[in-house]
Formats: structure tokens, sequence, C-alpha cells
């Protein structure tokens, strides 16, 4: 990969060895990858599999935050 750019490499690459904390869970038939925000919220970040009629749902739009509590 060739980059062109004036920025210094360690701004380029400062944030490309973090990990994204992110988890696949599966809410109300709909598997979706998920960021944890604090006990009982979660974010989504994108649909990965469910019936067709929800992703036009716009409850599950990437971006809304939803209430999950893990089963232990």
């Amino acid at each position: 990969m060739t980059l062109h750019t004036v920025m210094p490499l360690e701004a380029v690459w400062e944030k490309q060895g973090e990990a994204d904390p992110s988890a696949e869970v599966r809410i109300q038939g709909m598997l979706m990858e998920v960021r944890p925000l604090d006990f009982n919220r979660v974010q989504i970040i994108r649909l990965l599999d469910g019936p067709l009629d929800n992703y036009l749902n716009p409850a599950y739009a990437p971006g809304q935050i939803i209430q999950y509590i893990p089963a232990p």
C-alpha cells in the first residue's frame, strides 16, 4: 500500500495496533456486532444476520444504543 500524505507516519499509524472492543451478539433474532458502553448498554456497529425487514428498522440502525444484559 502506498500512502501519499504530508502527515508524519507516527500520526498515520498511531491507532493501527489497538483493538476495538466489539462483540457479536444475538438480540431478538438479529446477529449484530456491538460495542459495549457500560453495564447494560451497547452501541450497534453493524448487522450481520437476521430477517431482511429488520435492516430497514431504525431501531437497529448502526450507531443506535440499546439495552443488553448478557446471559451468564
